[in-house]
């Protein structure tokens, strides 16, 4: 991805502040309440030609202009359930529904595809970067292109991996707990004694964007050295950090060394910390067993901000508390909303619920994104010649906003036509 630049981050970054989110259940201006077959929605430009649902609320208001502005009806959910049920959103798109906003909550499956085509539906966008939960190929067989948020969830997930690294490291959680339950008497010299994590080793499985950002902020921030292991070399990150280790000796500091190694394995057994940035595919299931686990250092820090299922959940809390000196910092989970049994009774565990992308900046950016995805799509536009600078979209006036669909996973699958980049 692109950097985004400091003026396009300030710019946008006051926009948003400028919006404060609505209350729960409260509904913005200019909206009406109503029900899409017995589920409640908040209706947006009621007379609009272009009937999109979305599945949950969205965080700030360009992504509803942006839809609105293409003349698209906006239905969006009200129902309690925090996780709707196929069977709920296939009552939300009823027999004539144009486009949809859904969650990596949900089963875009088969079924969902279905219902979706039966009611005239020509577009659907993940509110995610990542597609795990959509069955890709069953759009394309029915002719739908889907989108995803590629590009404002970089920084802000690599910085939450970073948070859980500390907080596991240094114990803070624990602390946290023991204080709050009036525990603290005066200080001592064992307590709560955790990892230094200067110089150290810090290891990364996946070396993408977000990957690569976690460990700039761990590298720069505590001068460790790095491995890492992906399938492709990252040059440029090899190369940064060469360059940095080559300030660091201009200053008189130890140097800091980057280096690829071949195997997942490698990177476990030399690492004081392991953070997993990787696709989850049937490759990466379960990567993080307990044959894995028990090859890291006695007490190391185990950090996932990926997908769940990359970590075998059952085998890490036995390594939990096999292992107390042994911490690890979790995001998602196997079965999620779910922990696996025992899991919350583990202290050397810092758990948080899903939220590596839970900036406003970032989640307003996902839903502009997808909303961009969907009128762009509805209004015959091409897809943007380059989804890892989406810059424009996020930075520019609505009334400049690109003719385009900003990422489309399926584009050439569907043959549908690129736009001249800009």
């Amino acid at each position: 991805m692109a950097a985004l630049t400091k003026a396009a981050i300030s710019a946008a970054s006051s926009l948003l502040r400028s919006a404060a989110p609505p209350a729960a259940h409260a509904l913005r201006g200019f909206a009406s309440a109503g029900s899409a077959n017995g589920v409640p929605v908040e209706i947006h430009n009621e007379g609009g030609q272009h009937r999109v649902i979305v599945t949950k609320e969205l965080p700030g208001d360009r992504w509803l202009n942006i839809l609105t502005n293409a003349g698209c009806r906006v239905e969006i959910s009200k129902h309690p359930d925090v996780i709707l049920s196929n069977d709920i959103v296939k009552k939300m798109m009823g027999n004539k529904c144009d486009g949809v906003i859904g969650q990596l909550t949900e089963d875009w499956g088969a079924e969902l595809f279905e219902a979706l085509k039966a009611a005239g539906g020509r577009a659907y966008s993940n509110y995610a970067v990542g597609f795990n939960n959509v069955k890709v190929e069953e759009a394309t067989k029915r002719g739908i292109p889907v989108g995803n948020t590629p590009g404002v969830l970089t920084e802000t997930t690599a910085e939450l991996a970073a948070a859980l690294t500390l907080a596991a490291a240094r114990r803070v959680a624990e602390a946290d707990v023991f204080m709050r339950a009036g525990k603290y008497k005066g200080w001592l010299p064992n307590l709560f004694v955790g990892q230094l994590l200067q110089n150290k080793t810090v290891g990364i499985i996946g070396a993408g964007r977000i990957g690569a950002a976690y460990a700039r902020m761990m590298v720069e921030g505590h001068k460790m050295n790095l491995v890492y292991y992906d399938p492709y070399p990252n040059t440029r990150l090899e190369e940064y950090m060469k360059q940095y280790g080559q300030l660091l000796a201009h200053h008189g500091e130890p140097p800091v060394f980057c280096k690829r190694l071949e195997t997942v394995e490698e990177v476990l057994k030399v690492s004081d910390v392991v953070s997993l940035h990787c696709n989850l595919d049937k490759s990466t299931h379960h990567l993080m067993n307990k044959a894995r686990l028990e090859m890291m250092k006695p007490e190391a820090v185990l950090v996932n901000a990926a997908r769940g299922p990359v970590v075998d959940e059952t085998a890490l809390v036995a390594h939990l508390k096999a292992n107390p000196e042994f911490r690890c910092g979790l995001d998602v989970f196997e079965d999620e909303p779910a922990m696996k049994a025992g899991l919350a009774d583990c202290p050397n565990a810092v758990i948080v619920p899903h939220i590596a992308s839970a900036s406003f900046w970032t989640r307003s950016g996902m839903a502009t994104l997808a909303a961009a995805n969907v009128a762009a799509t509805l209004q015959g536009f091409p897809v943007w010649a380059n989804p890892n600078n989406i810059t424009p979209f996020i930075e520019k006036p609505l009334s400049a906003l690109p003719a385009a669909a900003p990422s489309l996973v399926n584009a050439k699958e569907l043959n549908l036509p690129v736009a001249a980049a800009e």
